[in-house]
């Protein structure tokens, strides 16, 4: 399944558009994980926790997205788009949305 942010695909035309397809990821911040994240913040770098909480969501966000993208009988999405909300009380939970349009190339 090919997966791009661009309109087209070079060199592999699109036959048929689809339809929209989406994945949603919702992922909540545990006591422990926020608690090594906040000494990161302070003694400075990366925070490895977060990002491999951000990483599996949104590779699952994708995940489901090209799924409702083989189910229409679609082989590549296109045009995809990634975006990424804090919700809950206190910003403790963290929402990976994709979108795109299901084609056949």
């Amino acid at each position: 399944m090919i997966v791009t942010t661009t309109a087209l695909v070079e060199g592999r035309p699109v036959q048929d558009y689809l339809g929209i397809v989406t994945g949603e990821v919702i992922v909540g911040a545990n006591l422990f994980r926020d608690l090594f994240a906040s000494i990161t913040d302070l003694v400075g770098g990366r925070s490895g926790a977060y990002e491999q909480v951000l990483s599996r969501a949104r590779t699952e966000a994708i995940e489901e997205m090209t799924e409702q993208a083989r189910q229409l009988g679609g082989n590549a999405v296109i045009g995809v788009d990634l975006d990424y909300e804090v919700l809950g009380n206190n910003g403790t939970m963290l929402m990976v949305s994709v979108s795109g349009t299901a084609v056949k190339l």
